[in-house]
């Protein structure tokens, strides 16, 4: 009997201790506004926009929701018909972005970002996402960034800079992500030289690997515990 409870306790701790994959990809949700502060799946979303900035053609934008402002909605938007055409991106029907308008129905906007705080629910060790935005024309030379922080202090980084070819401009995706090192919370933001800025972006399939509580190490490390003492 004693054997089978130090089995059991040591699988249960192994299995709490792996911790968890969430994907956000927001299908579930319907399309609309959201608010300044948006909690779904184990994640915060907050402080949209809340940074003045210039665009690459020199002219300003202020922070926050104002006359000159970007807008600090966070939006579902459907984007069925964006799926139809780059159907490796993400995972229909719905994306996240940011700003002030959404389109109703299949078709979509890319609202403006220039900074977004995704506060997490529990400690993570890895975290990606996918980002669609407008590359060329007025947007070339943007970098976008993704941090990670724990208490506060970058622990890791990723980053991409904008394509820069001129002409017209016209919609692009890519892949941020972050590990190494254990965060609870991340930042994506847009940057030109040493100012903020503001592309368009939509986000999808927000992926992030859960670390184990540290109750669920102390678990694990009781199971070796007793085992040891039955040995």
């Amino acid at each position: 009997m004693k054997r089978e409870l130090i089995t059991l306790v040591c699988m249960c701790a192994g299995s709490v201790a792996m911790g968890d994959v969430n994907v956000s990809d927001y299908d579930d949700l319907s399309e609309d506004f959201y608010g300044e502060s948006f909690h779904y799946n184990g994640v915060t979303y907050m402080d949209v926009n809340n940074v003045a900035g210039v665009f690459p053609d020199g002219s300003p934008f202020d922070a926050g929701g104002g006359v000159d402002g970007l807008g600090t909605e966070l939006i579902i938007e459907n984007a069925a018909l964006l799926y139809n055409d780059f159907p490796d991106f993400g995972s229909p029907d719905n994306v996240l972005t940011f700003g002030t308008s959404y389109v109703v129905g299949d078709n979509l906007s890319l609202g403006a970002l220039s900074t977004v705080t995704m506060q997490l629910d529990e400690v993570a060790d890895a975290a990606s996402l996918e980002i669609g935005f407008f590359e060329n024309g007025p947007w070339g030379g943007i970098v976008y960034h993704l941090d990670a922080f724990m208490g506060g202090s970058v622990v890791a980084s990723d980053s991409f800079t904008i394509s820069d070819l001129g002409g017209r401009d016209n919609i692009a995706f890519s892949t941020l992500s972050v590990g190494g090192a254990e965060f609870d919370s991340l930042r994506l933001y847009a940057t030109f030289g040493d100012d903020f800025s503001g592309p368009r972006a939509i986000i999808d399939n927000l992926t992030i690997n859960t670390v184990p509580a540290p109750g669920a190490l102390a678990i694990l490390g009781l199971g070796g515990l007793v085992a040891r003492r039955r040995r």
